[in-house]
């Protein structure tokens, strides 16, 4: 599925820079006039002159670990109210690839924006390039992914067991057992989100999603929920009968489980967590 809306994916051969949640400013008297005018990265080197801070509230901290800690537990996701561009962008998306048999337009209940920590967007640029150059050295061109990964739009059906969304809370629970907070804090884990021995499953729809969701306990607490995300899926491979044959084999950066009419993928197994980038989460309804 490719979503061509800029808030979702950068179609240029060079990805640009993404802005850091937090500021670094040298502190009065650590050096040349006394002043700081720099902005650098979360991720650049702290001598321990200097200040984080977080360029959403203001807030400064002397260690990175607190910002991050501060920026987890206040900003990493904003509720999308209704009527809201991006928020009808999702609704949209969502809406327009339910399984047509049935009728699921009452099912999203809250739509939430992930802001990602810049170590996070880094992870998944990087990645991108080693794709690229990956691609570039096959003696079969393969344009897609030299020009940007083979960048996707895929939805990943999961579950949320804290209050998240609930009455505007935006701060992330620390439990392993909700995977929306564990997903964004840390990454999708080749362990935990992994499927069939395969890698982590992906689909083109937001109904086949919904139906992949497992509730192994009887927890009312716990809510489904899709995660949109970027991928860069690579090269794809599409088995012709079991794709269980294809574990192991190098290659490939994906394997298609479902495909559908006129080529689509349905079902998408990214063979490297690095490979997903969350940026929405919508909270169904039970």
């Amino acid at each position: 599925m490719h979503y061509f809306n800029p808030s979702f994916k950068n179609s240029s051969t060079t990805t640009p820079p993404r802005k850091s949640p937090f500021l670094v400013s040298e502190r009065k008297g650590s050096g040349g006039n006394g002043h700081s005018s720099n902005r650098v990265p979360l991720d650049a080197d702290s001598n321990g002159s200097s200040t984080v801070t977080c360029h959403k509230c203001g807030e400064q901290f002397n260690k990175w670990e607190a910002a991050e800690t501060h920026h987890l537990s206040k900003h990493a996701v904003t509720e999308l109210v209704e009527g809201d561009s991006s928020r009808k962008i999702v609704e949209i998306i969502c809406r327009t690839s339910w399984l047509k048999s049935e009728n699921h337009c009452g099912r999203i209940e809250r739509v939430l924006k992930v802001h990602n920590m810049q170590k996070t967007l880094a992870r998944f640029e990087d990645y991108r390039e080693i794709v690229k150059i990956k691609a570039s050295k096959l003696p079969k061109k393969h344009p897609r992914c030299i020009a940007d990964g083979n960048e996707l739009l895929r939805f990943y059906g999961t579950t949320v067991a804290c209050s998240l969304g609930l009455n505007g809370s935006s701060s992330l629970c620390i439990s392993e057992k909700c995977c929306v907070c564990r997903i964004i804090r840390n990454g999708f884990s080749a362990k935990k989100e992994l499927k069939e021995g395969l890698g982590v499953f992906t689909t083109s729809t937001s109904g086949r999603a919904f139906e992949s969701i497992q509730i192994l306990e009887d927890d009312p607490s716990i809510r489904k929920a899709l995660i949109v995300c970027r991928v860069i899926a690579g090269r794809v491979h599409r088995p012709l009968e079991n794709i269980q044959e294809m574990v192991g084999q190098t290659g490939f950066d994906s394997l298609a489980g479902k495909v559908g009419l006129y080529s689509n993928i349905e079902e998408l197994y990214l063979l490297n967590p690095r490979a997903l980038l969350p940026c929405f989460v919508v909270i169904c309804k039970p």
